[in-house]
């Protein structure tokens, strides 16, 4: 049989696919979670071998091992990219999913190091790999949150740019006051109004280096004032995320889906969002006790 012969068959033999396709993608299988345990461990080996590599760059035996153990896992994480890439039934939309892309740029750093110096210290990237770890112990609910969260900064994101742009234009009249202030005094840190920018931006961040401190009443009076308004200052953006998640929170109501029996749907919608079904008119009393059997089943 030719090379031709076998790589055909082996592009086709179906059989194969689905067996390794339940056990890489497949995180409800015995198989799968093995997997995705002994993935999650060498990435996390993978990146501890990085940051070791930076801390031992003297004992040259020990940069060898490391380089080796970098090599190896390498050539772990391009077999299983390859091997998903195989199994999948579609190739393309794996690839260009978040997941695809992630594992794809997770191996990327090491062979780019042969060209480029120091690009295999990009290999941290593979900690974003660990997102995984939602699918191994199904976390995934958890996310439903999170998309509250970013949805709700996204929605606020246009009162957190004026914000923003309000207290730019407060620490350059603040910087330029202390510069004022503070100019001209013996032993005074403010040379230039960058500088009294920089501690006015340091001083309402709360941050407090104490790199640059006044020298007159008057300055410290000043500083004083900074400081208060810094604390207020800062407690703006946390409440603007707040009330838009309340907002949105407020949008959602606890429907339960009658066919896969999730909740968090919009108070208008028509269909499940999770699994597509029709969504009934359900009170809350019936909601709470759809949720409980859900849970009761999902225990047993």
């Amino acid at each position: 049989m030719t090379f031709k012969e076998r790589w055909k068959n082996l592009m086709s033999n179906q059989e194969l696919k689905d067996k390794l396709y339940r056990i890489v993608f497949g995180s409800e299988t015995e198989a799968g979670k093995k997997f995705d345990v002994v993935l999650i461990i060498a990435i996390i080996l993978s990146i501890l071998i990085v940051m070791c590599d930076s801390l031992f760059r003297s004992h040259i035996w020990v940069i060898r091992t490391f380089v080796v153990l970098e090599y190896l896992l390498t050539i772990f994480f391009t077999i299983e990219y390859v091997v998903r890439l195989y199994c999948s039934p579609k190739p393309r939309a794996y690839a260009l999913s978040f997941f695809g892309i992630i594992d794809l740029v997770s191996i990327l750093p090491m062979y780019l190091g042969f060209f480029l110096h120091g690009a295999r210290y990009m290999l941290l990237l593979r900690s974003f790999r660990l997102i995984r770890v939602f699918r191994i112990f199904k976390l995934f609910a958890f996310l439903e949150e999170g998309h509250l969260l970013l949805k709700s900064i996204r929605d606020s994101l246009h009162k957190m740019v004026f914000f923003f742009l309000f207290v730019v234009i407060v620490v350059i009249c603040l910087g330029t006051v202390m510069y004022i202030v503070e100019s001209g005094v013996e032993g005074s840190q403010y040379t230039d109004i960058p500088t009294s920018i920089y501690w006015a931006v340091v001083t309402m961040t709360t941050v407090g280096y104490g790199d640059i401190t006044p020298v007159t009443s008057m300055g410290r009076f000043f500083s004083t004032i900074v400081m208060l308004l810094g604390y207020t200052t800062m407690a703006v953006p946390p409440a603007i995320v707040t009330s838009e998640m309340v907002k949105n929170t407020k949008k959602q109501i606890r429907r339960v889906c009658p066919n896969c029996g999730r909740i968090g749907h919009d108070k208008d919608a028509l269909f499940c969002k999770f699994c597509g079904s029709p969504l009934e008119s359900i009170t809350p009393a019936q909601s709470a006790k759809e949720k409980n059997n859900q849970e009761v089943k999902d225990n047993s």
